[in-house]
C-alpha cells in the first residue's frame, strides 16, 4: 500500500469509527490491522525475489555457475580414484602427493577463471 493510500484507508477507517461508535472499534481497528499486514506481506515477497533475482552473482546455489563448479569438482574427484592408485603404485607416497597436488592445482584454476569470467560479466566498466 502506498503511503497516499494507507492515509486514505486510515481516514476511511475513523470515519467509519465514527459513524457506527465505539462498540465497532475493534473491528474496525483489526481490518485496518488486516489490510496493513497483506501488503506488507505481499510487499516483502517481491523484495525478496529481487533479492534473489539481483544476488544471482553470489557464491552459492542460486549462483548461475554452481553447476559448472558442482559438476567440475565431481569429474576430478572421480578422476581422482585412478590416478591416485596409479600414482601410488608407481611411485609410492611421493607420486601420490604429486597427483594430489596436480588434482587440487587444475581445480584452483578452474575455480579462480569461473570467479574472474562471473566478476568481469558484473563489471560495469567493462
Amino acid at each position: 500500500m502506498e503511503p497516499q493510500e494507507l492515509k486514505k484507508e486510515l481516514a476511511a477507517t475513523l470515519d467509519a469509527r465514527r459513524d457506527l461508535g465505539p462498540e465497532y472499534e475493534s473491528a474496525l481497528v483489526d481490518s485496518f490491522v488486516e489490510k496493513v499486514d497483506t501488503q506488507v506481506r505481499r510487499r516483502l515477497a517481491e523484495d525478496r525475489l529481487l533479492s534473489a533475482r539481483a544476488g544471482a552473482g553470489r557464491t552459492d546455489p542460486s549462483d548461475g555457475n554452481f553447476g559448472e563448479r558442482f559438476g567440475f569438482a565431481i569429474i576430478t574427484l572421480v578422476l581422482a580414484i585412478p590416478l591416485s592408485a596409479i600414482a601410488a603404485a608407481h611411485a609410492d607416497l611421493s607420486g601420490l602427493l604429486v597427483a594430489w597436488a596436480g588434482i587440487l592445482g587444475v581445480n584452483f584454476v578452474h575455480a579462480r577463471a569461473v570467479t574472474g569470467r562471473r566478476e568481469r560479466d558484473r563489471d560495469p566498466l567493462d
